[in-house]
């Protein structure tokens, strides 16, 4: 087995943790708000899911051997799938990053974090052969069927053994 291709330690992003001894500060109603911010079985997640679930498509749920824990997985076919909430992941991140007004500090960092290592996950994974589709909350919410459509045209693709080579 290959060793993982981690990045090096000087190239990842350094998130503060956020606390008042850091200098960030937040009111007790946005504290539950984050705390009710769900990473699995979100709701556009679960509106994918259930799409794919009516057009007859099997998967797999967040597996833990599978790098990222991608939020759905369709082995046979090596197709990991996931829902990308639009600010957690950076959606139009240059003019959303300049939109942020408080604790900039920890957001900036943070977001960008997680896009190094979306982008990290998703080099391993095609590393090991599978073909990585990640979808915008947003285009779930507007768009379903665009969103299941691609997922279809992909197992149609892999079962005629037709599959693209996927690339970064």
């Amino acid at each position: 087995m290959e060793p993982k291709p981690y990045p090096k330690e000087n190239e990842i992003i350094k998130v503060p943790r956020f606390e008042e001894s850091a200098g960030f500060y937040t009111t007790e109603q946005r504290s539950k708000n984050m705390a009710n911010i769900r990473s699995k079985n979100s709701v556009p997640e679960l509106k994918l899911r259930r799409a794919l679930w009516a057009q007859h498509i099997r998967f797999r749920l967040h597996p833990k051997t599978v790098p990222g824990k991608p939020d759905l997985v369709i082995n046979k076919y090596k197709l990991a799938i996931f829902v990308d909430g639009d600010f957690w992941h950076g959606y139009n991140w240059e003019k959303r990053r300049q939109d942020l007004k408080k604790n900039t500090g920890f957001w900036i960092p943070k977001i960008e974090r997680n896009m190094q290592r979306d982008r990290h996950v998703n080099e391993r994974l095609n590393l090991m052969g599978y073909t990585v589709m990640r979808f915008w909350e947003h285009e779930i919410k507007h768009n379903i069927g665009a969103c299941v459509n691609q997922v279809l045209l992909y197992l149609e693709a892999a079962k005629t053994g037709k599959v693209p080579i996927s690339s970064l």
